[in-house]
């Protein structure tokens, strides 16, 4: 920046000014700058660069990476298709919390990305959407999506998915059909259990506020509330966990208490994981079609930006169910 600024005979703070637009700068001042900017090869950097050509060629990634497993096979889909477009990838993570989500989204401001894909934290309505709807910045929101949003958004459909797991464990025989919910205020948690209490009611079976216990999206909250539901007078005889993490949480405290799955508990979740065929029994899930999810958000991105005045679009793909021994079937 101080060879910039000798070359077009400013100071330094004015060719700070130029790059990060923080103030208004004379037309012919920032010729100069934009052209030593070309001429000492600053342009390599992606904000310098976005001035000369008026984009970065890049996407912003603002998710959770430590929340889910998931997230990582979906990283791994968004960034292939934003190279096969021609763009690079810029990863921030948000830790699911509110104030690293606000951190990581202006990280990715100050990169000046072309647009920003985000996982939205259970908090992120009241706080970092507004503020980048308020900033026009192109965006689409995956996995957990908002009912009436001003975004674009992709994720998977989760209430019919939901409800034909119920179903499937109604049909096997379980009158007494428990599930392990995810954190609260997540989209994904509220359809699931939406999804859950469908099932029941197209298979006859009544709602009980007890077999709805929290595993708060995580392995060893799930684990407790599975021993919650196992230790009522009247436990469920099936579970459908709701997430692949708190399956895992199940699966621990179903061991610690020597129950047989399949036999003495039917366990479904919602989420495939790789393990799932190489336990034993393997486990039945409703797997969510992730690469798809990562390739359409992409696409719904690089729309947006080449149309910023389109209607907002949400995409629900569907899951797929993966049969096999877990809910007792042969």
């Amino acid at each position: 920046m101080k060879d910039v600024a000798q070359m077009a005979g400013v100071s330094i703070t004015t060719v700070s000014h130029v790059v990060n637009s923080t103030r208004a700068v004379a037309p012919e001042t920032k010729f100069r700058v934009l052209d030593a900017i070309e001429r000492t090869g600053y342009t390599g950097d992606a904000i310098a660069r976005s001035l000369v050509t008026g984009g970065t060629r890049s996407l912003g990634v603002a998710i959770s990476l430590v929340a889910n497993p998931y997230f990582g096979e979906l990283i791994q889909a968004i960034e292939h298709e934003t190279t096969k477009s021609g763009y690079t990838l810029v990863l921030t993570d948000t830790h699911d919390e509110q104030s690293t989500e606000q951190s990581a989204v202006r990280t990715l401001r100050s990169r000046r990305v072309d647009g920003l894909i985000l996982t939205p934290s259970p908090r992120a309505a009241g706080t970092v959407l507004p503020e980048l709807k308020q900033l026009g910045i192109p965006m689409v929101l995956v996995d957990r999506l908002t009912v009436g949003t001003d975004f674009d958004q992709v994720g998977p459909e989760n209430v019919h998915s939901t409800s034909a797991l119920v179903q499937h464990l109604a049909e096997l025989g379980h009158k007494r059909i428990g599930i392990i919910s995810g954190a609260e205020g997540l989209a994904t948690t509220s359809e699931r259990v939406l999804g859950y209490r469908l099932g029941l009611g197209r298979s006859g079976l009544s709602w009980d506020e007890a077999l709805v216990q929290s595993g708060e999206s995580a392995a060893e909250p799930a684990a407790a509330a599975l021993g919650r539901l196992l230790d009522l007078d009247n436990p469920p005889t099936a579970v459908v966990a709701g997430n692949n993490v708190m399956l895992s949480g199940v699966l621990h405290e179903a061991r610690r208490r020597d129950l047989k799955i399949g036999r003495e508990l039917a366990v479904v979740g919602y989420d495939d994981v790789e393990w799932a065929d190489l336990i034993d029994p393997p486990i039945t899930t409703m797997a969510q079609p992730i690469a798809e999810i990562g390739r359409t958000a992409v696409r719904m991105l690089l729309n947006r930006i080449a149309d910023p005045t389109r209607q907002p679009t949400t995409a629900r793909l569907q899951p797929t169910l993966m049969h096999r021994n877990s809910c007792g079937c042969p």
